[in-house]
């Protein structure tokens, strides 16, 4: 994904933890259920409740890696997969930022169930990520963006 818009002003908006709640879909009802403020780091620990398909999960993930501006990985710790490990990169591309996401899993049930409805569904969930990302940190209107306090508070 690619966004009109240099790295300091994008990577930022994935640096706060807080924001993944903004850009999942509705659906799945995610909620970060860390208390205090989280501070990204190396060892950060984050977690979450969600629904999968309507039943209730927890998800623990540990920031396993941090290059503020550059890219970070999330690992699983505890929740629905066997395996979860996605990267986020970050780099200067025709005057702008592109956004990177890969991701590695293994999915409870194995191949069938990947087929069936993981994969499907991870693809629409980075998806609805895309078109939010899109439409939070480019919204021309300045009071929508991400980030923007409003003047009168």
């Amino acid at each position: 994904m690619w966004l009109p818009l240099p790295r300091r002003e994008v990577f930022p908006f994935f640096a706060d933890a807080r924001n993944l709640e903004a850009i999942t879909p509705p659906l799945l009802r995610f909620e970060i259920v860390t208390q205090g403020e989280i501070e990204m780091r190396k060892g950060a620990l984050i977690d979450y409740r969600i629904r999968i398909r309507g039943v209730p999960v927890r998800w623990r993930t540990r920031i396993a890696a941090w290059d503020p501006g550059v890219r970070f990985i999330d690992e699983q710790i505890r929740g629905p997969y066997r395996l979860w490990e996605h990267e986020h990169t970050f780099e200067d591309e025709d005057g702008g930022t592109r956004i990177g996401d890969r991701v590695r899993y293994k999915a409870p049930g194995g191949v069938i169930v990947n087929a069936l409805l993981v994969q499907r569904d991870l693809l629409k969930i980075f998806n609805y990520r895309q078109q939010r990302i899109r439409e939070l940190l480019t919204d021309t209107d300045p009071t929508n963006r991400a980030g923007s306090q409003d003047p009168a508070s």
